[in-house]
């Protein structure tokens, strides 16, 4: 089986339209796992992802008669976007199937590129019943993402580059896995000139097609696919993928979202390049890969897959990024119900940053607050944290691994407050810097009880709060005075209809 594709790999024809992708160090993230990480950065390609090889390859190896019916696909677009390139460089029609769930950005790409575009259905293989539908009705050539020997071959031309820029000498190369395209092409080259290579597969936990496949001995079925990472969402492996990688794949890790999400800030923070959920996968196992062997001192691959990404995850990305990272604890913690007591509690907190605070008046005698901290030191800090708090007298939970936490209470944290006199409502802006929240509470002193709290900081260039405070009307004109004399931007939002619907006392 090796040496025919061996051969097909040699002659596939990419670099019409394909680069030799760099194989950058990632330094930063080499330097914490004490190995050597090597990206393979396929997230440079012309269309942001390896799939571009694959799909011209095919097409490439099309009769004129052939060419000239036109091509279709399903993809849940970085496919879509080679197939669509390919075509319009060998001046063919294209017709591509996409999900209706498949990111604008995708979709907008393959129209970009000329392609007629059809969404259908709620993932892969739904398109996929419709491509092959058109196809016969239409007449045109069904290019597969991922289950043909030319597909296969154009995607294995990465691991001839992969190990031309590392002369072999490298211990195991990590490959995200959807239909099995990339993952076969790899393993087939690899393996015929270094056995001694692993090559490791990388699938989302929601997504385990090849992990499950592999582990019964044939092709399953998921029921439902999770589509966190849509470029890999996929429920039913290829059968000439399976066939290659049985046997082959030394094996398939799979990764949670959070992991995902962290390895798009690990390579981040190395390559100031932004990859797509399925982009990172290759990261998320490696890491995970090393946290449970203790290698150290090898020199490892990662495929940067690709990177077309939707703008408007980003922030989801971030915020689970910082949990899954240990960069961010999420707590509750119980406070009394008295003035003074937040700035007591964020005095036990000292100069850390706090990215997050929740309070709602509930009781007489005791709060409860939600509150996200940043970390810089990991798990250890965050012990330590808890170790502060506790001996300065709160009750204090971690909910950094509680999922509904993470969810949904950080969002959900208020209500009315029911025997709650004398409230007043304000909106305060401050300059953002670390222990700013410190400064702010130590500002408003402690003559008056803050009975609702709302503060984030995910990399805003201000602090804003929303801050219900207990003002009797015989205090107001000194309270006023004395918000005036801080300095800090605010506006009173007492009438707001919002608050007095959903919070107001």
């Amino acid at each position: 089986m090796a040496n025919p594709y061996i051969e097909r790999i040699l002659k596939a024809r990419v670099y019409d339209v394909a680069i030799e992708s760099p194989l950058e160090p990632a330094a930063r993230l080499s330097r914490r796992l004490g190995n050597q990480v090597l990206l393979k950065r396929e997230d440079l390609q012309p269309v942001f992802s390896f799939k571009l090889r694959g799909a011209y390859n095919r097409i490439a190896h099309l009769s004129a008669s052939a060419a000239g019916r036109g091509v279709v696909c399903a993809s849940a677009g970085n496919h879509a976007q080679g197939v669509a390139l390919a075509a319009r460089r060998r001046g063919i029609a294209a017709l591509v199937v996409m999900p209706q769930t498949t990111p604008h950005i995708k979709v907008q790409a393959v129209l970009d590129l000329g392609a007629e575009v059809v969404l259908h259905g709620d993932d892969y293989d739904s398109a996929q019943e419709r491509s092959l539908q058109l196809a016969r009705e239409r007449n045109l050539v069904f290019v597969h993402p991922f289950d043909d020997p030319d597909v296969i071959a154009g995607q294995g031309s990465i691991a001839v580059e992969i190990l031309r820029q590392t002369g072999g000498e490298l211990d195991a190369i990590f490959v995200p896995v959807g239909g099995g395209g990339l993952l076969a092409g790899i393993v087939v080259y690899v393996k015929y000139l270094y056995p001694g290579v692993r090559v490791i597969g990388v699938e989302p936990h929601d997504a385990a097609s090849m992990h499950d496949s592999l582990r019964a001995g044939r092709r399953v079925t998921l029921e439902r696919v999770g589509i966190f990472a849509d470029g890999v969402a996929v429920r039913r492996v290829g059968e000439e993928t399976f066939a290659l990688c049985r046997g082959q794949v030394d094996e398939v890790l799979l990764v949670s979202t959070d992991e995902i999400c962290a390895a798009i800030q690990d390579v981040f923070e190395d390559t100031r390049s932004i990859v797509e959920p399925a982009g990172a996968l290759a990261v998320a196992g490696l890491k995970k890969y090393l946290a449970r062997e203790g290698w150290q001192g090898k020199r490892l691959v990662a495929i940067n897959s690709g990177a077309n990404m939707n703008f408007d995850r980003l922030r989801h990305v971030a915020e689970r990024a910082d949990l899954s990272g240990e960069r961010e604890a999420l707590l509750a913690a119980v406070i009394p119900e008295r003035p003074g007591s937040f700035l007591h509690f964020c005095e036990a907190l000292g100069r850390r940053n706090v990215t997050e605070f929740n309070y709602r008046f509930a009781a007489l005698d005791s709060a409860q607050v939600f509150a996200g901290l940043a970390l810089s030191g990991g798990s250890a800090e965050k012990e330590a944290v808890l170790a502060d708090l506790r001996t300065a007298g709160f009750a204090v939970t971690d909910m950094s691994g509680d999922e509904m936490a993470k969810l949904h209470v950080r969002y959900m944290v208020g209500g009315h407050a029911r025997g709650l006199a004398h409230e007043l409502l304000y909106r305060f802006e401050f300059p953002e810097r670390p222990g700013a929240l410190l400064r702010f509470l130590q500002a408003i002193g402690s003559r008056w009880n803050i009975s609702l709290f709302h503060y984030r900081n995910h990399g805003s260039d201000y602090g804003r709060v929303l801050a219900g405070i207990q003002v009797p009307p015989a205090e107001r004109a000194d309270f006023l005075q004395h918000l005036n004399e801080l300095h800090y931007a605010y506006v009173e939002e007492t009438a707001n209809p919002a608050y007095r619907m959903f919070l107001g006392a």
